[in-house]
């Protein structure tokens, strides 16, 4: 009985422990669009999650990284369980740290029904919301232009979000594309970096293997956490913040990117 309930106790911990406790992953990407450097945080797939009295745990990670803009992609909220409270401290805290860049690429964003008002909401809360747009921002000295798109589940399929996508490039300066989706790569390309999430990190991750299930890729997928790259074009897969269908991660905490743009 001991035993027992010291392996419940185990598993208990280690449950709470793989879904609660923050973790940090840095990247670092080198352009010759980029003269000065740039600190990136990108957050993902919050849905709803609270990370400690009005987010304080999460909102004091983010602080420590001093980030020059903070970007969201997508599901912040979360369709079965909504609670936009919950969202909306996080967003507001935010905008006190960096500005803030929201894209509404998120699927649970749409699904919810709920969207129109949280839109306004955000806004209100100075949170630079972008759809299907592009805006140059001047960052620590240096301007990028900053893409933002809606999820497919917004724009009646991914046809419609490739020609988005083609008339949102700007060859003079550095191309950040916020969108949801990693399985979308190949509509990214000419794009210099991609910041996505919506796979969580494949939900349970194994050694030498990866993740094992993702949303709109299935089991064994092929883009799940961390850099991938194609010719000119990085894509960053944020392991995102919350869960949803799936309630339990193993071996992928809750994860903060933080990435930095350099001169090459």
């Amino acid at each position: 009985m001991l035993l027992l309930a010291s392996l419940i106790g185990i598993c208990i911990f280690f449950s709470y422990y793989q879904n609660n406790h923050l973790s940090t992953s840095s990247f670092t990407l080198s352009s010759l669009k980029i003269t000065k450097p740039i600190k990136i945080v990108q957050l993902s797939d919050l849905h709803s999650k609270q990370f400690g009295k009005e987010q304080q745990r999460l909102i004091q990670q983010v602080k420590k990284l001093n980030p020059d803009l903070i970007v969201f992609t997508g599901d912040l909220v979360d369709s079965k369980k909504y609670d936009e409270q919950k969202s909306m401290t996080l967003m507001e805290r935010l905008v006190q740290l960096a500005p803030t860049y929201y894209v509404t690429s998120g699927n649970h964003e749409y699904w919810s029904g709920e969207f129109p008002s949280l839109e306004a909401k955000l806004k209100h809360a100075g949170v630079f919301v972008l759809r299907n747009e592009q805006t140059l921002v001047k960052v620590g000295g240096e301007t990028i232009n900053i893409i933002g798109v809606d999820d497919p589940t917004f724009l009646s399929g991914e046809d419609n979000l490739a020609e988005i996508l083609g008339g949102l490039k700007d060859e003079e300066h550095f191309n950040l594309l916020l969108s949801h989706r990693p399985e979308l790569f190949s509509l990214y390309e000419k794009i210099d970096l991609a910041l996505t999430g919506h796979a969580h990190g494949g939900q349970v991750r194994l050694p030498f293997i990866g993740g094992i299930v993702a949303p709109d890729q299935g089991f064994m997928p092929e883009y799940t956490a961390g850099m991938y790259k194609k010719a000119d074009t990085a894509m960053i897969v944020n392991r995102g913040l919350g869960n949803s269908i799936i309630p339990q991660r193993i071996f992928n905490r809750p994860e903060i990117i933080e990435v930095v743009l350099e001169k090459e």
